[in-house]
């Protein structure tokens, strides 16, 4: 059996998959629900996206209760490393992954709006105003949201549903928090 240490080692020095995947059992085996720990193994930078997805998911469904911050976690990763490679969509689909966990929480959808690059639509900003729709419904400080769907809606040339969203966002008197 492998101790805390030598899974910390081997997540944070392997370039190996079957030691890398070994370790993650061992950990999950373990009852091992700190996230901390497996933030190291999502940033070995041996692992390519669908090893990611494995123990991502693997990890969210073991531990439902940290797999906001698992989903939230692999979002960050995937639009830091990959996002110019496949337009943020990974980025995109684990901020919703998140969002549907927690969906009063407003980082999911603050976030993907991060990855928003204008000059190229990409994420395609009619999925990014379909996401912030979802999250307007559930989030508590709606002023951030309505902020950003303004920006969208005018990035879009949907000037009037802009102003919509303008006018929401002083209606909410929130102080925005991003």
């Amino acid at each position: 059996m492998l101790s805390r240490t030598e899974i910390r080692h081997i997540f944070n020095n392997s370039k190996n998959f079957n030691e890398l995947f070994d370790a993650f059992n061992a950990a999950l085996q373990q009852g091992i629900d700190d996230v901390e720990l497996y933030r190291i193994l999502f940033w070995n930078d041996s692992l390519g996206n669908d090893e990611l997805i494995l123990f991502g998911e693997k990890l969210a469904k073991e531990y439902r209760h940290i797999a906001y911050d698992v989903y939230m976690w692999l979002a960050n990763i995937f639009e830091v490393l990959y996002g110019k490679k496949d337009n943020y969509e990974l980025a995109l689909i684990y901020f919703q992954k998140a969002a549907a966990i927690k969906p009063e929480e407003s980082d999911p959808y603050l976030d993907a709006c991060d990855c928003y690059n204008p000059d190229l639509d990409i994420p395609p900003a009619k999925m990014l105003i379909e996401f912030l729709k979802i999250g307007f419904d559930f989030v508590n400080n709606k002023k951030n949201i309505a902020l950003r769907l303004a920006v969208l809606y005018q990035a879009t040339g949907e000037n009037d549903l802009a102003e919509y969203y303008r006018v929401k966002a002083d209606e909410a008197g929130d102080t925005p928090l991003k």
